[in-house]
């Protein structure tokens, strides 16, 4: 008996060889009907007998293409059309709203690198090749339904064999909305940095991978943006880049060709080359092999090396071409091509403005970048396989979150340092790629573009804007008038309650919890400066306490201090009453000794010099105390520095009590002063290092625990910047099962101040649901 079904499917369903996919499975059952893309998600009609229709319907789920992801699927019964003989592919149908998510770009296929590598093949060494399980995706994309019209491919006109491949319904590349080949797609030149070309089409590969091997830097347009590209084994080439980058000791990424090479240059887990190999191509976090074959100057104050593999064809080129040159250790420096702090360069004629007084020569395509995207970096949790994100950009942008409950769109404008913003969606929450530094006017536009694009794929207007409780955050400014200009009420919710949020959004976790929010800087419900928090969080009800902090000293100098930890180490001995130098000679005396000097005075005063409880902070005045560093050139210098200095087969820890003041504290600066008496004992700096380390753990663990038995409460969130240290990623999550209870962390978003938009828009979406 004849029976007909109607599907409609939601998710990542556009754009990855979903309709191609379908129409095989329904030849191979032998049911005739329809499939289309529209703005409510990928519509199907079945007709057949039983047993036709329900292998179609088990085939649907049950061998999805690789890009494919379900997030819903609907089913109901139809009558049955007299006269259908076939099954077809309908033209793809569009009306305001949809319910489909699009694909991130994702890196090469295996088909797709064997067309390249194939001289007989009109794709041999084609730098942009792709099909409908890779390549570009969400920056060709201006809108959906997702469509080579609303791409940025659409000003190229498909040659007859592109085009029969594209109508072909059995082809990989049917619907490949990029396709393209040499004679129709995209092509590449070489220029100097006055514009003039140099070489053009696959000569141009050739050639930059010459320049390179003989130590010029190039600027590189990729997949989101341009990458700033020279020898990583060349010391002074990479010397040569950092000075004209401004940008002295911050790591540098290395994109390598292949995984052997990968293991010559480091120690690869398994959980680690599967993230270097998979789809997404992350930069990843690896241990680098001592002797270290590269420039010691591309990781100069850690033991990892961000390594990763190429993503797109015109990387597997280039490094194949490069390798040809260097042999078994040809590895490329490629960061971000940008000035310090200023967004990622995203079309050719910006590239020669911005990036001139850094590149000597350009690579340049004609396919347009819509959305400017930066690699994402990850590393993997040694004790768990789980990923630390480190920033979420390319490879996992714009896949949403889903939260516990559907509600109205917010908008989360995110923090002012490594912001992003989130868009909600029913139970969906999409935070952007990683914007930024908000501290100049391009990241500010950066921010209002990439929000413009969200709201318009999405097809969404928020009802809520929420943003941090600081008053001189851009991203504050930017949300009042925002506000004003759409008649839209503004709220503000504490930076540390936010990261709280965030991490229980991720977990889909809606009862009340303990927070530690472990961070450098955010500004507290007191009007200090928080950052060593305790927390009570309750994501249904949105109550909120401060339980216990770290204990306060200040900050000398303001943010003065946060670029000189030196200002930080003296600040916590003299909140222990030391006043002057002991048996410990203070490391900072030889380069700052005037400075020290007058340093009481604005600590006695108390002029410039705001109180925190940042556990940020006291990590850096521990490495200064130590003579690791008194001054940084980068966000988290001097806590990478004390965290690379441990001696791991130390079994010490230093005290880290409870005091009872109000709120409770955790006597944070005893480890400071422990820290000093070994110091003062002659003891080495990579004990004191792991005992400072594992001191902190237990004090985090005891002090969760009592609120835990207090209140009953038995779950505890973790979030923040900190817990990007992988002692404390690894090992406090441990210390806290150990005393039984249970640890929520960030495994989608970054534990740091990339995941505060997120915790702002998961917040502001319940109180919308909250209120009558």
């Amino acid at each position: 008996m004849r029976m007909r079904q109607r599907f409609t499917i939601t998710g990542q369903v556009q754009g990855v060889g979903f309709r191609p996919f379908v129409y095989r499975i329904a030849l191979d059952r032998g049911v005739t009907g329809s499939v289309n893309n529209s703005s409510d998600g990928v519509l199907i009609e079945i007709q057949g007998d039983a047993g036709q229709v329900g292998g179609f319907a088990e085939d649907l789920t049950s061998k999805l293409p690789p890009l494919a992801r379900i997030v819903t699927l609907d089913s109901e019964p139809m009558e049955p059309v007299d006269g259908e003989d076939g099954f077809i592919i309908l033209e793809s149908t569009r009306k305001s709203g949809h319910s489909v998510l699009i694909s991130p770009d994702v890196a090469t296929c295996q088909d797709c690198l064997d067309d390249m590598n194939d001289p007989a093949n009109r794709r041999y060494r084609y730098p942009f090749t792709n099909c409908t399980n890779c390549g570009p995706r969400y920056t060709i994309t201006r809108s959906i339904p997702y469509d080579r019209p609303q791409t940025s491919m659409a000003r190229f006109t498909l040659c007859p064999e592109c085009a029969a491949e594209y109508t072909d319904p059995l082809d990989r590349r049917f619907h490949a909305q990029p396709n393209a080949c040499p004679r129709c797609g995209p092509r590449t030149w070489l220029t100097d940095r006055d514009g003039l070309v140099i070489a053009q089409g696959d000569e141009s590969l050739r050639r930059l991978a010459r320049e390179l091997a003989d130590g010029r830097i190039a600027a590189v347009k990729g997949l989101g943006g341009f990458h700033l590209v020279c020898d990583a084994g060349s010391r002074r080439t990479v010397a040569r880049l950092r000075e004209r980058k401004h940008r002295p000791d911050k790591p540098l990424a290395v994109m390598v060709p292949d995984m052997a090479t990968a293991r010559r240059l480091a120690l690869v887990s398994q959980a680690e080359e599967e993230w270097l190999t998979g789809i997404r191509r992350p930069i990843v976090l690896t241990a680098k092999k001592r002797p270290f074959p590269l420039a010691r100057s591309v990781a100069p104050d850690t033991d990892f090396v961000g390594l990763m593999l190429p993503y797109t064809p015109l990387h597997h080129i280039l490094l194949h071409d490069y390798a040809e040159l260097k042999g078994p250790e040809a590895a490329l420096v490629m960061t971000s091509g940008n000035m310090s702090a200023e967004p990622i360069c995203l079309d050719n004629d910006e590239a020669l403005e911005r990036l001139a007084s850094i590149a000597d020569i350009f690579l340049f395509h004609n396919r347009d970048i819509l959305i400017r995207t930066d690699d994402s970096v990850v590393r993997v949790n040694p004790a768990t396989g789980a990923p630390v994100f480190m920033r979420r950009a390319r490879g996992f942008v714009p896949t949403p979150v889903f939260l516990p409950a559907k509600g109205e769109t917010v908008l989360g404008v995110g923090p002012e340092l490594k912001c992003t913003l989130t868009l909600t969606k029913g139970d969906q929450a999409f935070s952007s790629q990683h914007i930024g530094n908000m501290s100049n006017l391009e990241t500010l536009e950066f921010h209002n573009e990439i929000r413009a694009h969200l709201e318009d794929i999405l097809q969404v207007k928020p009802r809520l804007i929420v943003r941090d409780l600081h008053p001189d955050y851009m991203t504050t400014a930017l949300a009042e008038e925002l506000g004003r200009k759409r008649g839209l009420p503004v709220a503000a919710l504490q930076h540390h309650y936010a990261h709280i949020h965030a991490v229980l959004a991720e977990n889909r976790f809606e009862g009340p919890v303990i927070g530690l929010a472990l961070d450098g800087t955010g500004f507290g419900e007191d009007g200090t400066i928080w950052g060593g928090e305790c927390l009570l969080v309750d994501p249904t009800t949105l109550d909120h306490q401060r339980l216990a902090h770290f204990t306060r000293f200040r900050l000398p100098g303001g943010e003065a201090a946060v670029r000189e930890p030196w200002r930080i180490a003296q600040a916590a001995l003299w909140e222990l009453g030391v006043r002057e130098p002991g048996a410990y000679a203070w490391p900072w005396l030889n380069q700052f000794a005037a400075e020290s000097r007058f340093l009481p005075q604005v600590l006695e005063k108390g002029i410039n010099a705001p109180r925190t409880s940042s556990c940020g902070r006291l990590f850096d005045g521990v490495a200064a105390l130590c003579g690791l560093a008194s001054t940084i050139t980068y966000e988290g210098q001097a806590a990478i520095l004390l965290e690379r200095a441990q001696d791991m087969d130390e079994a010490g820890a230093y005290p880290c009590p409870l005091k009872s003041d109000d709120p409770v504290a955790l006597d944070t600066l005893s480890l400071v002063a422990a820290a000093l008496d070994d110091l003062e004992r002659g003891e080495p700096v990579g004990r004191i290092a792991r005992r400072f380390h594992r001191g902190l753990i237990n004090g985090l663990t005891e002090m969760a625990f009592s609120f835990s038995m207090l209140l009953d409460i038995h779950h505890v969130a973790l979030s923040g910047g900190v817990m990007q240290n992988l002692t404390l990623a690894s090992e406090l999550p441990l210390a806290l099962e150990g005393a039984g209870l249970i640890p929520l962390v960030h495994t989608q978003l970054p534990p740091n101040d990339g995941c505060i938009s997120l915790g702002q828009a998961a917040w502001g979406m319940r109180k919308l649901l909250n209120e009558p």
